[in-house]
C-alpha cells in the first residue's frame, strides 16, 4: 500500500553500505509523519517468553506456511538507493533502517512472502520499464541471499521452498498501469514470475476505476477491463482486488472463473475506509473461493484514524491527480501536510494495535467464513504500524491475541497460509483448463473503453 497516489520520495537521505535510508512512503509522510519509536516493540518482545499464548504461536508458526500478501521492501530499496537499485549499498543480513531485514523475517516466522514490484502509475510515461527494474531488483535480492529466500511461482514451488528452510518469494504487480493496456505485457510479465496482478492502484487505469479517485470512470470494468481479468484467469496470475473501488471488485468477481485475492485490505464494516471490503463483498468473495489478506495499515485497521485521515488522502489525492506540473504537485503535497498538522494539532496521533487488526480477522471470519481469510500486513507500505506489529519479526504476536481469543490451531493453520494455498491452487487448475480451451488474448484497448 501506498498512501502517495503519484510518486515516491526518500524518508531519509543517507544510505550505507550497512544499510540505506528507507523510502518516503506516501502522502502521509510527505504531510509530515514521523517514524514511531522502536522502544515499545523491543519492550513487548523482550516480555514476550513468560506469555504462554506467544509461545504456543511461535510453536505453530514453526509448524506451518505463514504467508504475508503484500511486502514494499523494493520500493524501499529503490528509493533508498537512489534509484540505482545498488544492492551493494544494502545488506539485509543486518539490521535495516527498514520494517524488514533477514534477521526480522526469521524471527516473525515467515514461510512465504508476496513481495510488491510497485511502480508509481500518475504522471508516469514509462511504467513499464520501471515495472521490467522492479522486477529484475526482487530477482536479485533473492538470488543474493539464496540461503534465505527462493523464488516461487506456483503452489508446490513454494511449499518447496518451505520444506526447504527458506522463505518462499513470489511477486505481485502493484497496479494496472503496468501492463500499459497491453495483454502481450501481461504475459511477459507472468513469464517473469509474476503472480498477481492488483488491477489499479490510487488512481483509475484506462479500463478499472479505483477506490481512491473521484468520480468513477467505467462503473467498475470496462470492456477491455474483463478481459485483462479473463487473460489472468487462463495465465493463472491471480487477480488481485486490494485498491479497486467496490464496483470493480463486483464486476472481476462476475467475470473471474478463479478464486481472487484482496492481498492487502482489511473490513470496511468495521472501518469504513474505500481500500476497506464492503460486506456484500465479502459475502460474494465466499462464494468465489477468494481470500481477503487482511492488512495491518493503521488508517485501515482504526476508524478514529481513518476520519482523521481518510478526507486528507481524498483531497490530497484529487489535487495530485489533477496536477499537471510538478509545481501543481507539490503544492498539494503541502496542502496535505497543513491538514495534517492541524488535524494533530494539541495531541498525539492515536496508535492502532494489534488487538485491532485480531478485530478485521475476526470480522472477516464472520462475514466471509474462516476459509476466506488470510496476512497481508503491507510492511513497507506505511510509516508507521500498530502497537505490537511495528515490523516483520511480530506476526507471533498477532497470533497470540487470536490464541487468547480461542483460535483452534487449525482455524490458525488456514489463515496462516492454507487458505491461500488453496486459492493457488485453483487458479492452476483453472488455467490448465482455460489453457487447454483457449489461445492467449489479441484483444485491444477501444474507444470505449478510454476516457
Amino acid at each position: 500500500m501506498r498512501l502517495n497516489p503519484a510518486r515516491r520520495r526518500p524518508r531519509c537521505a543517507r544510505a550505507s553500505a550497512s544499510g540505506a535510508a528507507a523510502g518516503w512512503l506516501g502522502l502521509a509522510v510527505a504531510a509530515g509523519f514521523t517514524v514511531a519509536p522502536a522502544a515499545g516493540a523491543a519492550a513487548l518482545t523482550a516480555a514476550s517468553p513468560a506469555d504462554p499464548s506467544l509461545a504456543h504461536a511461535r510453536r505453530l508458526l514453526t509448524a506451518t506456511i505463514l504467508i504475508d500478501g503484500h511486502n514494499d521492501l523494493a520500493e524501499q530499496i529503490s528509493t533508498a538507493t537512489g534509484g540505482s537499485n545498488d544492492l551493494e549499498r544494502i545488506d539485509l543480513k543486518g539490521r535495516t533502517p527498514f520494517q524488514t531485514d533477514i534477521p526480522r523475517l526469521r524471527a516473525g516466522l515467515l514461510g512465504a512472502q508476496f513481495w510488491s514490484v510497485y511502480v508509481p502509475g500518475l504522471r508516469n510515461p514509462r511504467p513499464a520499464v520501471q515495472q521490467l527494474e522492479q522486477i529484475d531488483l526482487m530477482r536479485r535480492v533473492i538470488a543474493r541471499y539464496p540461503d534465505t529466500f527462493e523464488l516461487a511461482t506456483s503452489a508446490a514451488e513454494l511449499r518447496a521452498a518451505h520444506r526447504h528452510g527458506r522463505i518462499a518469494s513470489l511477486l505481485g504487480a502493484e497496479g494496472g498501469h503496468v501492463i500499459e493496456n497491453s495483454l502481450a505485457l501481461l504475459r511477459q510479465y507472468y513469464a517473469l514470475g509474476v503472480r498477481y496482478l492488483t488491477l489499479t492502484h490510487y488512481g483509475h487505469t484506462d479500463w478499472a476505476d479505483s477506490a481512491t479517485q473521484l468520480p468513477a470512470r467505467h462503473h467498475g470494468l470496462s470492456a477491455f477491463g474483463r478481459e485483462v481479468v479473463r487473460e489472468m484467469n487462463r495465465l493463472g496470475m491471480i487477480v488481485d482486488l486490494s485498491h479497486t473501488s467496490a464496483e470493480t471488485m463486483a464486476a472481476a468477481l462476475e467475470v473471474s472463473a478463479a478464486p481472487v485475492l484482496f492481498t492487502h485490505s482489511s473490513a470496511r464494516g468495521l472501518v469504513d475506509h474505500p481500500r476497506n471490503v464492503p460486506d456484500d463483498i465479502l459475502r460474494r468473495l465466499a462464494a468465489n473461493g477468494g481470500v481477503l489478506m487482511v492488512t495491518f495499515v493503521p488508517e485501515f485497521v482504526d476508524a478514529r484514524l481513518a476520519r482523521i485521515e481518510l478526507p486528507i488522502l481524498m483531497t490530497t489525492a484529487a489535487a495530485v491527480h489533477a496536477a499537471k506540473t510538478d509545481a501543481e504537485e507539490a503544492k498539494a503535497r503541502a496542502d496535505a501536510a497543513a491538514a495534517r498538522a492541524a488535524a494533530y494539532a494539541g495531541g498525539a496521533r492515536p496508535r492502532a494495535t494489534v488487538a485491532e487488526v485480531a478485530d478485521h480477522i475476526e470480522y472477516v471470519r464472520r462475514v466471509a467464513g474462516l476459509d476466506h481469510v488470510g496476512i497481508g500486513g503491507d510492511f513497507e507500505g506505511s510509516e508507521t504500524m500498530p502497537e505490537g506489529l511495528e515490523d516483520v519479526s511480530m506476526y507471533p504476536n498477532l497470533f497470540a491475541e487470536l490464541i487468547r481469543r480461542g483460535w483452534s490451531d487449525a482455524a490458525l493453520r488456514k489463515l496462516a497460509g492454507e487458505n491461500v494455498l488453496r486459492v493457488m491452487e485453483q487458479v492452476e487448475r483453472v488455467a490448465r483448463r482455460l489453457q487447454a480451451e483457449r489461445p492467449p488474448s489479441s484483444a485491444r484497448i477501444g474507444p470505449l473503453d478510454l476516457p
